[in-house]
């Protein structure tokens, strides 16, 4: 009886410390309490600094709901996915991995010549001088991995099997974007409308999330959810009704690649995440 306590008390501190770090988390960006957009200048910087104190406030959540023989283990930073073991494969192996699985989508781009652009310097720098650029590719991908992955994730792999915490952990990342809702009434969106598009994105964020959790789990390391999150970004939600502006030809080509990425990616996934790749022993070593 007192050994199922044991691993009941932990589990629910977890999840209770991962809940609350959520909503401090969703509620630092509206501290502020602006009447501008999120796009606007000033409401970007303000988010900003908020989650950028909230990079010094997760780790303190990890370290204090930690238990001792995790933190025996290995250390904070590690525990982060912070080490330089196997951080070559992190940085290469995920983000070709979800390169694959949008392949249709990048088929598309390169039709389109957006390739080209790419290889400008100068789209690059301009791209950098921009704070929505900056948000959508760097700072909401790193403070959003940091929290709702690197802080949250082992926590809950304290306590659970590596596939449920997997699966555990995107609910409170999903949840967390539920405060756009509020952001698309204040713009005039109606309530039925706002709850829709809302309900539409926690589906595809929390598959994402499931994702980029799997990922850190496997491979232990916090480069490659972040990035493979600020990719996504990058690409955003396919586009499929853009297949119907293509003549057949092209159009079942481009379907084809569609198909064709996702079921590489179906195959490819567990052999590029191979926890030994990265010299991971710090979550599925006991698995």
């Amino acid at each position: 009886m007192e050994g199922e306590k044991r691993k009941v008390y932990p589990c629910v501190s977890s999840v209770a410390a991962c809940f609350f770090l959520s909503v401090i988390y969703v509620a630092s960006l509206y501290v502020w309490n602006s009447p501008l957009n999120r796009n606007h200048p000033s409401t970007i910087k303000k988010r900003f600094f908020s989650v950028f104190i909230m990079m010094f406030i997760s780790p303190l959540f990890l370290y204090c709901f930690s238990s001792e023989e995790m933190l025996q283990d290995a250390s904070l930073l590690q525990l982060m996915g912070f080490r330089l073991a196997g951080l070559l494969p992190a940085l290469i192996l995920p983000l070709g991995l979800t390169m694959v699985l949008f392949l249709g989508p990048l088929s598309m781009q390169g039709l389109s010549g957006l390739w080209k652009l790419y290889a400008e310097p100068m789209y690059w720098v301009s791209n950098a001088k921009s704070l929505i650029w900056l948000r959508n590719h760097v700072v909401a991908p790193l403070s959003e991995e940091l929290t709702f992955r690197a802080c949250m994730l082992p926590l809950l792999l304290q306590c659970f099997r590596p596939l449920t915490a997997v699966f555990i952990c995107p609910l409170f990342f999903g949840v967390a974007h539920f405060h756009h809702m509020v952001e698309r009434m204040r713009n005039g969106l109606d309530f039925k409308r706002s709850l829709m598009l809302s309900c539409f994105q926690f589906s595809y964020t929390t598959m994402f999330g499931a994702y980029s959790a799997f990922l850190f789990a496997k491979t232990g390391h916090f480069v490659a959810p972040f990035a493979a999150h600020a990719f996504c970004n990058h690409m955003g939600f396919p586009d499929f009704g853009e297949l119907l502006t293509y003549q057949k030809p092209q159009r079942i080509l481009l379907m084809s690649l569609f198909v064709v990425g996702l079921l590489s990616w179906c195959l490819l996934l567990t052999p590029l995440t191979t926890p030994s790749i990265y010299s991971n022993q710090l979550f599925w070593r006991y698995h």
